[in-house]
């Protein structure tokens, strides 16, 4: 079967042919911005960058989104809680990219929520909090695309939120902000730079640079699916590798590296009918906040922010994070959750710039651009709802590399694909003749998670009536999705697909164990596996379930690390040798 290249229009006889024609322009071009790192900035830079007409490429030692933008809280937010640090610019700045996300950029992945800060003490809270919401409106402008905050009664409160202890609140104010599929935001930046001309290739990890005298000129890399070295040449290189932007500059030989400390924050996933409420919760700690989040059919209950002193690549949660979220959720609670509610665990790093506090959550969430070195920019720190401001300043201090002049950033008018038109998207769905084989949830469904690109999912449907049916053991998504995210969103391996481009790795009782057989049959038809090599993907999978949940009992970090750490993404593990992960 032949497939067409979303970007070129050339047809491809694979998704494989496809990645050694982006292969073949790592090796060949001269690239004016190189990317490093595949997350939320990287990807925002590799869109900025060419969206100005810059040729730009970007790599990803994994997978898009594969560290921190896939294990965020999701949400878009100003940030309330900066306020009590008077990071009055940094909520300014996240409050007007909130709405540029909701109403233009992104409107079918950014969706408003509404929340509640359930008060303690009265007319004292009701006076303090209410001063920190009518400043957190002004801050969003005159003309806000959220309703203001509201105060609500003790009754109201219990009204809309039954789970409540009726004895631990006085009342409440809800106001609003938005939530995010974070990992699929960071897919569909990627693919709209390809739009644009960017060359974005996951499984590429930098070896070492290229130097001509004391000025970087690129990196030496490999393919981590075929074993390919690679010599990429660009005018500047940008490290946007988060968490890992130490050990870049390291690589590089930058003399005093940018110092990136990790903060682990934790999240729990337990099922919504275990909380009654109509809206989010928002709830003051000792150290911080904690979210009570809506996702579909399940609440998200996060997140911790401590130090992580052990691997980079898989951070663990342990028993201790997982009691810390229990405790603080049950606090306001009238029914406890438990240890058997929890359907999932999830844990991302935050990389934060390091100050001189040894707690992360003092450490401001400000993003630092510099010039490392010639020819190398490195970025770090920043907040998930400012990385397009993080995106636009980094390519600014790139540019200053370039022997040309750069127009300015156009991305504030940039909408990412599946947006335009998405208002309608549903509607148009629901026309499409493969809706016909879809129930009415898997439309809206397909329209809330793609926005308009919903009707080339159905497209595939069309072309292969078993697509349209439900993923067994996670039926709330279509086989069709697994297929558009080989052909269409580089998904390499069936962790991409049940972890990032689909959530049934956090949404299922079971973690996708009986699901990931029907993905990896989808994914063999398309990349060509073999037996052998679906049965590796299918045990690599399970392993990586069975090593989280062991490193979950664990009473600490370094126990939590040792359990979860022998099982590694499967791109860096494997042997290169005979048992190669895929067949060409």
């Amino acid at each position: 079967m032949t497939q067409r290249d979303p970007v070129s229009g050339l047809t491809c006889r694979t998704p494989w042919d496809a990645r050694e024609r982006q292969l073949e322009r790592l090796g060949v071009e001269l690239f004016d911005v190189l990317v490093v790192g595949g997350g939320v900035t990287g990807c925002g830079i590799a869109l900025d960058a060419a969206s100005r007409g810059l040729s730009t490429a970007l790599i990803e030692k994994r997978d898009f989104a594969a560290g921190t933008s896939s294990r965020s809280s999701k949400l878009i937010h100003g940030g309330l809680r900066y306020l009590e640090r008077f990071d009055l610019g940094l909520v300014r700045e996240a409050l007007h990219e909130r709405a540029l996300l909701a109403t233009r950029l992104a409107p079918h992945l950014v969706h408003p929520t509404p929340f509640l800060l359930p008060l303690e003490h009265g007319v004292k809270d009701h006076l303090y909090f209410g001063a920190g919401l009518t400043l957190y409106d002004a801050l969003a402008g005159l003309r806000p695309h959220m309703p203001r905050h509201r105060h609500l009664s003790h009754a109201a409160c219990l009204r809309e939120v039954p789970s409540l202890k009726p004895t631990v609140i006085s009342g409440g104010i809800s106001y609003y902000d938005a939530q995010v599929d974070d990992a699929r935001f960071a897919v569909t930046l990627a693919g709209t730079a390809s739009t644009q001309g960017a060359c974005c290739v996951p499984a590429v990890e930098v070896e070492d640079f290229l130097l001509d005298g004391p000025t970087v000129v690129g990196v030496h890399a490999r393919d981590l699916e075929g074993g390919d070295d690679l010599e990429i040449r660009a005018r500047v290189v940008v490290n946007a590798t988060g968490i890992w932007t130490t050990e870049l500059e390291r690589i590089a030989g930058v003399q005093t590296p940018l110092p990136v400390r990790p903060s682990k924050g934790v999240h729990i996933v337990v099922p919504r009918e275990r909380i009654d409420s109509r809206l989010a919760l928002i709830l003051p700690t000792e150290k911080s906040v904690l979210f009570v989040l809506p996702w579909g059919s399940h609440w998200i209950i996060g997140t911790t922010d401590t130090p992580w002193e052990f691997g980079l690549d898989h951070p663990a949660a342990s028993r201790a994070d997982i009691d810390y979220l229990l405790e603080h959720a049950n606090a306001i609670l009238s029914r406890p959750l438990t240890t058997e509610d929890i359907t999932a665990v999830y844990v991302g790093l935050r990389p934060l710039v390091a100050e001189d506090s040894a707690d992360t959550a003092a450490v401001s969430r400000e993003h630092v651009v510099r010039r490392s070195r010639p020819g190398l920019v490195s970025i770090a720190g920043g907040k998930y709802t400012t990385y397009r401001i993080m995106a636009r300043d980094a390519v600014e201090v790139a540019a200053r590399e370039l022997p040309f002049t750069v127009p300015p950033s156009r991305t504030e008018d940039l909408p990412l694909l599946g947006a335009v038109g998405s208002a309608e998207a549903a509607r148009r769905a629901r026309l499409h003749p493969a809706a016909v084989g879809l129930s009415p949830a898997h439309v809206d469904h397909l329209a809330r998670r793609y926005g308009t690109l919903a009707l080339r999912v159905l497209d595939l449907a069309a072309e292969d009536h078993t697509l349209a049916e439900p993923l067994e053991g996670a039926e709330a998504y279509v086989a069709a999705e697994v297929r558009f995210a080989v052909l269409n969103e580089a998904a390499l391996h069936v962790d991409d697909v049940l972890t990032r481009r689909t959530h049934i790795a956090f949404e299922v009782a079971d973690r996708g164990r009986r699901a990931v057989e029907h993905v990896a049959r989808i994914m063999a038809a398309a990349l060509d596996w073999d037996e052998t090599t679906t049965s590796r993907e299918i045990d690599h999978y399970r392993s990586r379930l069975d090593a989280e949940s062991a490193a979950q009992r664990m009473l600490d970090d370094a126990a939590a690390d040792a359990a979860r750490a022998p099982v590694r993404d499967v791109r860096l593990e494997h042997d290169r040798g005979d048992g190669a992960v895929h067949e060409k």
